[in-house]
């Protein structure tokens, strides 16, 4: 397992994540909402220290920002759950604003037995988001799912790919921004790792190196009560990347 674990890594970090709305900072793994299964995440993460230069006229930068959205999601079938997302920013000088609704469905077909094993699928989003956020305000987002966990080690690969459906937006196609987890059992219901975000620009045609952006979390994994917790301080490793952003994210389950 652990040669497995050190080349998925090495594969993805030799690639640099130009953020847009820093929402949802998630490697997204096996969890799926059982039939009729109501359930609520909570992101929080903010900014300390980041970009301060608007990209385009009108942007409210991340700097000093804090960003909580709830999502609420349903399950459908053993394998399809849906969910609605509803970001609230608050930047540095205390202004909130609601960024716009992203909706988001979740099909995993392969799926890890209560011993582990590999798990595969894919989610697709759809975002409206205001101007102040993204310049492209409409967009969609295709996220594959490929993990393999077992007792002691997890290891996921999100290559996600999206699209800007506004006009004036849409040449060169797809962006592309893997991201990739490791983590290791360090007690019962406790891990801890590394969380690795990328957005090279246009799959056709990468951004120059100094327009990339990437950014490494030290995290932390908490599943031993009735709030699931990911807590995770993350460090820009260039220029073009927020230099600390800390995060959590509050896993609520409703029951049917």
């Amino acid at each position: 397992m652990k040669p497995f674990l050190a080349a998925l890594f090495l594969a993805l970090a030799s690639a640099p994540a130009l953020a847009a709305l820093s929402d949802e900072i998630q490697v997204y793994d096996e969890s799926i909402n059982k039939p009729g299964e109501w359930g609520l995440e909570v992101h929080v993460n903010r900014t300390p220290k980041g970009r301060s230069q608007p990209d385009y006229p009108g942007e409210i930068t991340p700097n000093r920002g804090l960003r909580v959205t709830p999502e609420l999601s349903y399950g459908l079938t053993p394998t399809v759950d849906v969910g609605l997302y509803t970001p609230l920013l608050f930047e540095a000088l205390n202004q909130s604003y609601y960024a716009g609704p992203k909706f988001r469905a979740k099909w995993l077909p392969l799926q890890p037995g209560e011993a582990g094993g590999f798990f595969a699928g894919i989610n697709w989003e759809l975002a409206m988001v205001r101007k102040r956020f993204e310049a492209a305000r409409n967009g969609m987002e295709f996220r594959p799912i490929l993990g393999y966990r077992d007792s002691g080690w997890a290891a996921i690969v999100n290559p996600v790919l999206s699209y800007d459906i506004t006009q004036g937006y849409r040449e060169g196609g797809m962006n592309f921004s893997p991201a990739v987890k490791v983590s290791k059992t360090l007690a019962e219901g406790i891990a801890g790792g590394f969380e690795y975000y990328a957005d090279l620009g246009k799959l056709a045609h990468f951004s120059p190196r100094a327009e990339q952006a990437h950014t490494l979390y030290l995290v932390t994994d908490v599943d031993r009560g009735p709030v699931g917790i990911n807590f995770g301080i993350g460090r820009g490793l260039n220029a073009a990347t927020d230099k600390w952003t800390v995060k959590a994210i509050l896993d609520i389950p409703f029951g049917h």
